[in-house]
């Protein structure tokens, strides 16, 4: 669905769907919040398969957490800053943020994996101890790239011009620095594409004309 010129935040909260809405994404979001870590600790516990790689194995390992993470925040904040005065755009970004990590819960349930030969830990001091937080470093959320499709999704969500292509230009050097940390398959990154157009298609079918843009 095309955006229109963005709503004010007065305008947008006049209207009784987008409050009902966004309170749900909001609530939703935080039960999420709340039950990851426990899911995610089941997951981790579970026998896996691993997956050949021909790409991995002809790829040395290294560590490029800080660089992962100085990408993914600027990435988020530039997102943050451009919807935030947008009402209409963050609420179908959110509903799609919900989406993403509904679809990524499923898949892990589907499809247990190990993960890549090689893996060096990546470390994200602020997700691992707030969302993931366990005894153990959580490795085994593979299937698709949760950083490569959340930036994509950012890209997605804010209007055409240059914050999309450096969003675009973001998730691109995720997706790399992510195999060269061998920690994702290269699967799991080709799949963070497909996985961020079902989540922002959901978001749409979620919102669908009640929300005017």
């Amino acid at each position: 669905m095309p955006f229109a010129e963005p709503l004010s935040w007065r305008a947008a909260w006049q209207q009784p769907a987008f409050r009902g809405r966004l309170g749900a994404v909001l609530l939703l979001l935080l039960a999420l919040v709340a039950l990851l870590p426990r899911y995610f600790a089941w997951v981790q516990a579970r026998p896996g398969y691993q997956l050949p790689d021909p790409l991995l194995a002809a790829l040395p390992a290294c560590d490029v957490s800080t660089l992962i993470f100085t990408v993914i925040y600027l990435g988020i904040g530039l997102g943050l800053i451009t919807l935030l005065p947008r009402p209409t755009r963050l609420l179908r970004a959110l509903w799609a943020y919900l989406l993403l990590h509904l679809l990524r819960c499923a898949t892990l349930w589907l499809l247990p994996l190990e993960p890549p030969p090689g893996l060096v830990l990546l470390h994200d001091p602020l997700v691992d101890q707030l969302i993931y937080a366990a005894p153990a470093p959580i490795t085994k959320d593979l299937f698709f790239s949760g950083h490569t499709a959340t930036l994509l999704l950012l890209a997605l969500a804010v209007p055409v011009g240059w914050r999309r292509t450096a969003l675009l230009a973001g998730t691109g050097a995720i997706g790399t620095l992510v195999l060269i940390q061998h920690a994702h398959y290269t699967y799991d990154v080709l799949a963070a594409p497909l996985f961020a157009a079902l989540a922002w298609w959901g978001s749409g079918k979620v919102l669908g004309e009640v929300v005017r843009w």
